[in-house]
């Protein structure tokens, strides 16, 4: 019998830097996770500083405080290693940034939704845990971890087979309605993906091929149970939902049960 569960739960304060687990997260009245994606870089054209446009992100290991306040930074192979108070020492730490990149950077904040990739359902990503092992199996060079830190879910749902989060999702324009612990969100589409899971998530190196024998591998192990229309391509993973603002202020909790 399957029984689904909330088995991991991460967040990323600053869009496109390393993410942290939290064993439990609140609602905001947006849908957002608190905290999640509530920062990012910026260059001097307004567009986002990000693994799709610099490959040097992906050489940023990033830690934060428990308040997601404190920012600490050190390049992938080096020993330099830098912290900074988000609020306070913004300017210094723009100014590290520009100098790491190459051109000028700005940091922006967004405490109500955060600055998600798709902003028409902008509530947390979910996978799960079975289906990041299936496409890992791929991939023979690569580990789960490592497939997870390309994928970066905000939600990982265990006790499930494969791809059960397809079930997630239906056709354009409707939404599947499902809980999380107490929480209520509405599924929304697959995540169409980009160029960043075809990188190491630290060294930026691609892996050969990867996007072609994911859309290979990924249309031929679709699930009986899924909305086949909705793949217009292949190259999609996880799902995006909406949080409706009644939840607000409502809390996921590692170990809470999934029920549709």
């Amino acid at each position: 019998m399957i029984q689904p569960y909330l088995a991991k739960i991460s967040i990323f304060p600053v869009k496109s830097l390393d993410g942290i687990t939290l064993s439990q997260v609140s609602v905001l009245a947006s849908g957002a996770l608190q905290h999640d994606r509530e920062y990012a870089l910026f260059d001097q054209k307004g567009r986002f500083v990000n693994g799709k446009r610099n490959a040097k992100v992906h050489l940023l290991r990033s830690q934060f405080d428990a308040d997601c306040q404190q920012l600490s930074l050190q390049v992938q192979g080096t020993d330099e290693s830098v912290t900074f108070h988000l609020d306070k020492e913004r300017s210094e730490l723009e100014a590290w940034l520009s100098n790491y990149f190459g051109l000028p950077v700005k940091i922006k904040q967004n405490n109500f939704t955060g600055f998600p990739d798709d902003t028409n359902a902008s509530g947390p990503t979910i996978i799960s845990a079975a289906t990041l092992a299936e496409v890992t199996s791929w991939f023979p060079d690569i580990s789960v971890e490592e497939m997870r830190n390309r994928i970066r879910a905000n939600i990982e749902i265990d006790g499930v087979p494969p791809f059960w989060e397809d079930r997630l999702f239906t056709k354009v324009g409707d939404s599947i309605q499902f809980q999380i612990g107490a929480v209520v969100f509405a599924g929304i589409n697959p995540c169409a993906r980009c160029i960043v899971p075809t990188r190491d998530s630290k060294t930026a190196v691609a892996t050969e091929n990867f996007q072609k024998i994911f859309v290979s591998k990924r249309k031929e192990t679709l699930p009986d149970w899924t909305t086949p229309e909705r793949f217009d391509h292949f190259y999609r993973l996880s799902i995006n939902t909406k949080i409706p603002s009644s939840e607000v202020g409502k809390i996921l909790k590692i170990g809470d049960p999934v029920s549709i």
